[in-house]
């Protein structure tokens, strides 16, 4: 059991339960609620980390970095960032997975614990809704990568530019009916690059049509799927389409070639973020380039300071970086008018 299952049967927050359970002074708190919590810890027969406890005395110069993708281009990127920004500062890395699909609560406290890490880098999708509270349970430094929440440590992309960036691309070779094949749009990536394509296309004199835009999540099957409601509701069919990242797009890309559609004959396609593999779709994909290796070792950068007492700016976002133009855009057919 965790930390936070006892502080959910106790009915307190997670730091709360820590600071009981860790006999810190100064914890005002009333002895009925104190109670609960040792009674919660008793009943879930909790046993507090003797390792994370040494930790905050003992240094192991060991990151924990905890991924939800492993095959995805940005992570992987990140990674390699967070590696040599570490490597730098004297810091090994060790990398765990988290499955957004299959959340476990205590993965964030095992990795401090079992592995004697002093600090956490946890990139995330949108959908990881109890990420704060999961690590804050692991009660050592953390840093987010590729979302912000609050004030929260974190080191995210700048995707609303991104996406208005791209929207602007293709606006530039003559499209009007630009698509969006989004990621899950409630979520902070996923309401970012939203707000860049809209406010696009508002900058352009162009109305704003929901029906144009398909969620599909961060996956080369949701980008696929997307674009396959796109073409059987839309008509006439978007001239152009923006995916929300370099995996969706990839799957957009599968699905017109499906159909029998052209791209960028018939159907321009370009993504945010880029890798090398952008230029071994067929055809090589125009990708807005977002600094992916500057992400993860800002992040690293920014973790070793709390570690190590420093008080850096908590909360960054790194501006795109360009377009890398390929051979998925072209101006929009001749009869789209």
């Amino acid at each position: 059991m965790s930390l936070k299952d006892v502080a959910k049967l106790a009915g307190v927050d997670v730091s709360t339960a820590s600071r009981i359970l860790g006999g810190k002074p100064g914890q005002r708190i009333s002895e009925e609620a104190r109670a609960r919590i040792l009674e919660a810890a008793k009943t879930l027969q909790y046993q507090p980390n003797a390792l994370a406890r040494a930790l905050r005395t003992a240094r192991t110069f060991t990151l924990g970095l905890v991924v939800p993708q492993f095959d995805n281009p940005v992570f992987s990127l990140a990674i390699r960032g967070a590696e040599a920004a570490a490597a730098r500062r004297g810091y090994s890395i060790l990398i765990a997975h988290r499955d957004p699909d299959h959340i476990d609560a205590g993965t964030y406290e095992r990795l401090a614990g079992t592995h004697r890490v002093d600090g956490l880098l946890a990139a995330s999708l949108d959908d990881d809704r109890n990420l704060i509270e999961d690590l804050k349970a692991a009660q050592i430094p953390f840093v987010l990568m590729n979302r912000s929440v609050g004030t929260s440590p974190s080191v995210a992309l700048d995707t609303e530019s991104a996406a208005r960036i791209g929207v602007e691309h293709l606006l530039a070779l003559g499209h009007r009916r630009v698509a969006h094949i989004a990621g899950r749009l409630e979520g902070f990536n996923g309401q970012a690059r939203l707000a860049g394509y809209y406010g696009a296309l508002q900058a352009a004199g162009l109305p704003a049509d929901p029906s144009l835009v398909e969620p599909a999540g961060y996956s080369v099957e949701g980008g696929a799927e997307a674009m396959r409601r796109l073409l059987t509701r839309c008509a006439p069919l978007p001239t152009a389409v923006l995916a929300a990242t370099l995996v969706s797009a990839t799957g957009a890309i599968a699905a017109l070639h499906e159909a029998g559609i052209s791209v960028p004959r018939q159907i321009s396609v370009i993504a945010i973020h880029d890798a090398p593999i952008a230029a071994m779709v067929y055809p090589a994909l125009t990708t807005v380039r977002t600094p992916l290796e500057a992400m993860g070792a800002s992040a690293a950068e920014l973790l070793i300071d709390l570690i190590e007492g420093g008080t850096p700016e908590a909360v960054r976002l790194l501006p795109p970086s360009g377009l890398s133009i390929r051979k998925s855009t072209a101006p929009p057919p001749l009869d789209s008018a």
